[in-house]
């Protein structure tokens, strides 16, 4: 089996997105009980200036296309570069991010393939399925979060799927892998540029989840945006970022910069309280790989207290600010 993986530069730092590690290293758990290999595809105007540290994550090799008209995205470019990599390797898997580029270049590249692409999976998995072989099994929530589905191509190559930033967990130490760089050549047509871009401006985010190691979240439970106030202030007091589901950001208790799930951040702190929060599939997707978590319900049946590893049944407007009392006092 081959495994192609879409290598995604941030063109702000010139460096990898860290979905990328992610996926070199689950393609490379995936395919190497198989004896398979695994290949970066890459089309950009340079190479992101640390495309090294791939090999340590599981690349056995990177074939990349070099462009200045791909400094900035240009969908149907990248539609036709990446398709000539994927028909030249043959590939029987090939995953990319669910990011905005991901996102947008994916779905062109399996309609032009005539394959199947399942979105936003937060596990994958190789399996036989009955005369069809080995095959991928595309895991994702469905029907709002409620079941987990999963869903096969077994008849089309190759087998595509984008993967949700930060589910993937990276190994506690790296390979030492030599590094294999292949260029693709195919020519380069102007009419594949649509769009112009006259100025970037980059979002600017009001939470920093990405080093956060403690994350105090609330959800539709916390009742009210000034009860949202106590989650801020013990997360003050604790060092840590403000979280929330997805149901306290729809009833406008907190913006949705601070959502936690399948359709937000996902997160993996040193601790993580979820206060108020019911515990949908939805929300654990983007949390339950947090190394301590507690859960403070009113509900003891509430689906959180199934991954908690503390679970305290009470009201949050009576336990927060008695753990912050007792902070503070220490």
């Amino acid at each position: 089996m081959k495994a192609l993986v879409f290598i995604e530069k941030n063109n702000q730092t010139g460096k990898l997105r860290p979905v990328s590690l992610e996926l070199a290293w689950k393609a490379h758990s995936l395919i190497k009980p198989h004896n398979g290999e695994v290949v970066g595809i890459f089309a950009g105007d340079s190479l992101p200036a640390d495309h090294e540290d791939l090999f340590s994550y599981g690349i056995d090799r990177i074939l990349f296309y070099k462009n200045p008209g791909l400094k900035n995205l240009q969908s149907t470019a990248m539609k036709h570069i990446l398709t000539g990599m994927i028909k030249k390797e043959k590939a029987d898997i090939v995953l990319f991010g669910a990011t905005h580029t991901g996102r947008d270049i994916a779905p062109l590249i399996a309609s032009k393939l005539r394959t199947g692409l399942t979105a936003d999976c937060t596990q994958l998995q190789i399996g036989d399925y009955k005369d069809k072989g080995n095959i991928l099994f595309q895991i994702r929530p469905a029907f709002g979060g409620n079941i987990l589905a999963t869903i096969i191509t077994p008849d089309n190559r190759p087998m595509m799927a984008t993967v949700r930033e930060g589910v993937m967990l990276l190994p506690e130490e790296k390979l030492q892998k030599t590094v294999k760089l292949e260029e693709f050549t195919m020519d380069f047509d102007n009419s594949w540029v649509k769009n112009e871009f006259l100025e970037i401006v980059p979002k600017i985010s009001k939470v920093n989840f990405d080093h956060a190691n403690i994350i105090v979240a609330g959800g539709a439970g916390v009742g009210s945006k000034e009860n949202f106030r106590l989650l801020e202030q013990l997360a003050s007091v604790l060092g840590g970022e403000v979280g929330a589901s997805r149901a306290a950001v729809d009833f406008g208790f907190i913006e949705k910069d601070h959502q936690v799930g399948q359709t937000g951040s996902v997160v993996r702190p040193k601790l993580y309280i979820a206060c108020g929060i019911s515990g949908s599939i939805q929300h654990r997707a983007g949390m339950e790989e947090s190394k301590k978590i507690i859960a403070i319900n009113k509900d003891p049946n509430a689906p959180i207290f199934a991954v908690a590893h503390m679970g305290i049944v009470g009201d949050l407007n009576e336990i927060i600010p008695i753990m912050i009392k007792y902070l503070r006092e220490e």
